[in-house]
């Protein structure tokens, strides 16, 4: 599932984002998407690829990790973000909802620390 306004567009120094078309409200779920969950083995492998940047922690303790189908690797960073996105385990799925209203024409972003509030640097802005 997901909202029929959205589409992915370049965006400038990003590569591609999601955008919409029309405004969305607040608390609006925006996209639902199956994940592929991997053992803890494959985690380590994955992160000396380019999938490093498009794998998600998986589980309570975080040892699995999990590819997200749909465009939910295409969503941008931002800090704090206007989506927020949620995993349940048990359904293996993750979702995106709204947490401001969001204006036509805008790129739609999620929090790559998680909680969309989260101001902490992630692990392509930490210098080296």
């Amino acid at each position: 599932m997901r909202l029929p306004s959205l589409q992915i567009t370049e965006t400038k120094g990003k590569g591609k984002g999601v955008f919409t078309s029309e405004p969305i409200a607040k608390g609006v779920l925006v996209e639902v998407a199956p994940v592929i969950v991997m053992p803890s083995e494959d985690r380590r492998l994955l992160d000396q690829t380019l999938l490093h940047d498009y794998i998600f922690e998986w589980g309570d303790d975080r040892s699995q990790c999990a590819m997200a189908l749909g465009w939910i690797p295409v969503y941008n960073h931002a800090a704090p973000s206007n989506c927020e996105y949620f995993m349940d385990f048990e359904e293996q799925t993750m979702f995106l909802k709204t947490v401001i209203a969001i204006p036509a024409g805008a790129e739609l972003t999620i929090n790559y620390n998680g909680d969309y509030n989260n101001t902490k640097d992630v692990w392509f802005d930490v210098k080296k």
